[in-house]
C-alpha cells in the first residue's frame, strides 16, 4: 500500500485540529492541501512548518473550497476529509459527490479520535447549531464554578485568522490584551465577554499547548464551542443547546446531531420568547433521539443599557454575525429589544450596504432588516463603519457580545443589549454541574500544593 493523499477541507479551525491530532504523525498519509471555506480572506495562506512538523518543511497550503475539483485532480488526492461545521446534511452529500466524483474518497473522522485527554474535568459546551446561546451557558458554568470555589478556565474553538504561527497558543484576561493582539470583531465577540466576567481565556491552534496552559491555572475546564463543532477535549459534562427558533435543525445540520446524539444535558434555550410548542417539541425530538440526555430549560434574559433610547426610536439593530450568516437566524436579541423596548421603526440596513457587507447580503439573502457585525478584516470593518454611517436611524442597537463602540465610530446614540442565560423552572443548570465541580474540588484537595 502506497501513501494515501488527503485533502482536507475546512475553515481555519477544526482542520488544523484534526491534522494535528490524527493525520500529521501518519506516515501513511500526505496532506497535500487543505481548503477553507465560510469564512472570507482564509485562503492563500499556509499553515506553516512549526504547526505541520517535521515531515512538511515547507507548510501546507490552504487553498479555496471552489477549487475541491481541480485540486483533487492536479494534486492526485485520493480522500477527501470534510473538517468543518454548521453544514446542513444535504450540503456535506454535495461535497462528498464532489470529491467521488472528482475521483477521491471521502471520509469524516470520529469526534472521539480528535478529542484530547485532560488531566482536569473538561465540561463541553457544543449546540446543534451556530446562535443557540452556547456562550452565554459556557458563561454561566463559569459563574458558577467560581461560586463553588473553583478556577474555572475557559477555552474557546480556534478562529485562526491572522498568522497562524503567532495564534498557536493564546491567552487572554483583559480588554487590553485583546486590543493588544489585534482581533477581529467575531473573535472579539466571543472573548470580550469572558474577560468581563472575569474568565480567562485560552485559544489558539495547537490544542495540546493550549490545554497544558489552560490545566496550569484551572480546576476545571470549560470548553465554549464554536459554530456547531464537537468539543476537543474528551468531556466529563458534555451540554448540547437547543434553539426553539430553529425547531427541526437539531436533526438536518452536521456535527450538530452528533452533539445532540452525545449530550449528557440537552439545553433548550430562549424559553421566555419562544414559538408556541416549540419547546415541547424539541422534548420530544430528544426524546427520541438522546433518551438518557437530561433536558434543562433556560431562558435568555436581554437587558438594554439605555432602553431609552429605543423606545419610540427609529432603530438600526447590529446583530451577531454568525448567528444571522451561516446561522441562518433572520434576526437576533436586537430584534428582541426593540419589541420589548417600544422601537417606532426597526430600519432596514439593506439598501445603504457596500462593499464586503452589500456581498454578505447577496450571500446570505435569508437575512432581514439587520445588520450582521463582522469584521474579519480591515477592508469589512471599514464597510461595516461606513454602512453604519450611510443608514438614517435615530439609535443604533449594538446587539452583539462585543462592545463595538469600542472598535468602530458610531456617529450617533447607541445602546448595548447584553443576553444572559437563567435558569427556567426545574431542573436547573446548576443542578447538572454540581456532581463535576464536587469532583473537580476533589481532585485540587487531593493534589499536591
Amino acid at each position: 500500500m502506497g501513501v494515501t493523499r488527503v485533502l482536507v477541507l475546512g475553515a481555519a479551525g477544526r482542520d488544523f485540529h484534526d491534522f494535528a491530532t490524527v493525520l500529521r504523525d501518519d506516515p501513511g498519509v500526505e496532506v497535500v492541501a487543505f481548503t477553507a471555506a465560510q469564512i472570507p480572506g482564509i485562503e492563500g495562506r499556509v499553515l506553516p512548518p512549526l504547526l505541520a512538523g517535521p515531515r512538511y518543511p515547507d507548510g501546507i497550503p490552504i487553498l479555496p473550497e471552489a477549487d475541491l475539483e481541480r485540486i483533487v485532480r492536479d494534486r492526485a488526492v485520493d480522500e477527501v476529509i470534510l473538517a468543518y461545521s454548521d453544514l446542513a446534511h444535504a450540503t456535506v452529500m454535495h461535497l462528498a459527490s464532489r470529491a467521488l466524483a472528482a475521483g477521491a474518497g471521502f471520509r469524516l473522522l470520529s469526534p472521539r479520535r480528535t478529542m484530547l485527554r485532560a488531566r482536569r474535568p473538561v465540561i463541553a459546551v457544543t449546540a446543534v447549531r451556530t446562535g443557540c446561546g452556547k456562550s452565554q451557558v459556557a458563561r454561566y458554568v463559569a459563574d458558577a464554578a467560581r461560586a463553588a470555589g473553583l478556577r474555572p478556565g475557559v477555552v474557546r474553538h480556534p478562529m485562526p485568522y491572522g498568522d497562524l504561527a503567532a495564534q498557536r497558543v493564546q491567552r487572554f484576561a483583559s480588554v487590553a490584551e485583546l486590543d493588544a493582539a489585534g482581533v477581529t470583531i467575531e473573535e472579539r465577540e466571543d472573548y470580550e465577554p469572558h474577560v468581563l466576567a472575569g474568565n480567562v481565556v485560552h485559544t489558539g491552534v495547537d490544542y495540546a499547548a493550549v490545554l497544558e496552559a489552560v490545566t496550569a491555572e484551572s480546576d476545571v475546564i470549560i470548553w465554549d464551542g464554536g459554530n456547531n463543532d464537537t468539543p476537543f477535549f474528551a468531556p466529563a459534562l458534555w451540554i448540547t443547546v437547543v434553539d426553539p427558533f430553529r425547531v427541526g435543525h437539531e436533526l438536518a445540520y452536521h456535527p450538530g446531531e452528533v452533539n445532540l446524539r452525545c449530550a449528557d444535558v440537552v439545553v433548550i434555550n430562549k424559553a421566555d420568547a419562544a414559538p408556541p410548542g416549540a419547546i415541547e417539541a424539541l422534548r420530544a425530538s430528544v426524546a427520541a433521539t438522546t433518551p438518557a440526555a437530561r433536558v434543562v430549560v433556560t431562558r435568555s434574559e436581554v437587558t438594554a443599557d439605555t432602553p431609552e433610547r429605543i423606545r419610540g426610536r427609529r432603530v438600526l439593530l447590529i446583530e451577531d454575525g454568525p448567528t444571522l450568516t451561516h446561522g441562518e437566524m433572520p434576526f437576533g436579541a436586537g430584534f428582541v429589544a426593540a419589541r420589548r423596548y417600544g422601537a417606532a421603526a426597526v430600519v432596514d440596513p439593506r439598501p445603504a450596504a457596500v462593499g464586503r457587507i452589500a456581498e454578505l447580503y447577496r450571500r446570505y439573502p435569508h437575512v432581514g432588516a439587520a445588520l450582521p457585525a463582522v469584521g474579519y478584516s480591515p477592508e469589512e470593518v471599514r464597510d461595516l463603519e461606513e454602512t453604519i454611517r450611510r443608514v438614517d436611524c435615530d439609535t443604533v442597537v449594538v446587539a452583539t457580545p462585543a462592545d463595538l463602540g469600542h472598535v468602530l465610530r458610531l456617529d450617533r446614540p447607541s445602546t448595548r443589549v447584553r443576553y444572559e442565560v437563567v435558569d427556567h423552572g426545574t431542573p436547573t443548570l446548576a443542578d447538572e454541574l454540581a456532581g463535576v465541580f464536587a469532583a473537580a474540588a476533589a481532585r485540587r484537595e487531593g493534589s499536591p500544593p
